[in-house]
């Protein structure tokens, strides 16, 4: 569990609107107990009272948030643990007693799924992260790739990535996991991928592709769920 004394961090790719961002700022303004959000990278000209860590974008998306997550653990005001978000998180009930660590089981599993989905860099990571953590004496690791926030130690997340400096796609959230010990508890990912009616409407957490929030009912069920505008956007009170 965290407390509120922990920051959010939260990497945000070049873009235009990101109506996604909006509503997950609102979210964690209603339901996230923090100190500051820090945005590292692009931060959206509507987007008020967050603090901002720029940096270059000229790699791959995962090259990019590697780099944002080391530049946030480098960083000196940022808390010494914070809570690693993506701008498509949404948390859905109050965390009042702070966030909890949450995994999605063995990657050995995790790898099985994305078998049948997927053979790009996304797997192949997941395997090269699977590997390197074999190496470190993790016979059986557990897969961090949910889609919810992830409580983080500064220099823990650091050594994960120094640990990682060969390859190009790292499940930096794995890898630090298991490095740091961190244990937590297991649930199923909350991604919602495309715009079936079917999703946990009770579930404390959601995240969403771009189409399944715009078009899809888990979008309207958000945005239905914060209707109104929080204080990290301009114009609202």
């Amino acid at each position: 569990m965290t407390t509120p004394e922990v920051d959010i961090v939260v990497p945000v790719r070049l873009g235009a609107a990101n109506q996604q961002f909006r509503y997950a700022l609102r979210s964690w303004a209603a339901n996230l107990p923090h100190r500051h959000i820090w945005v590292v990278g692009h931060r959206p000209a509507w987007a008020r009272e967050v603090r901002h860590i720029p940096t270059q974008q000229t790699g791959t998306k995962y090259q990019n948030t590697t780099l944002g997550v080391r530049a946030a653990c480098l960083h000196g005001e940022v808390s010494e643990t914070f809570l690693l978000c993506n701008d498509d998180f949404f948390v859905m009930q109050p965390q009042e007693g702070g966030m909890p660590v949450l995994h999605r089981g063995p990657v050995s599993r995790v790898e099985s799924y994305y078998e049948q989905r997927t053979a790009g860099p996304y797997l192949r990571g997941l395997r090269e992260t699977r590997d390197l953590l074999i190496d470190f004496g993790h016979e059986d690791p557990l897969s961090y790739e949910l889609h919810v926030p992830l409580p983080v130690a500064k220099d823990q997340m650091l050594k994960a990535l120094d640990a990682s400096r060969g390859l190009d796609v790292v499940h930096k959230r794995t890898l630090y996991g298991n490095l740091a010990g961190i244990g937590g508890e297991e649930m199923r990912d909350v991604k919602i991928l495309n715009r079936s009616p079917r999703f946990d409407r009770e579930s404390p957490f959601l995240s969403t592709m771009p189409d399944s929030f715009a078009n899809g009912l888990v979008g309207q069920h958000i945005r239905s769920a914060f209707p109104k505008g929080c204080r990290y956007e301009a114009g609202s009170r």
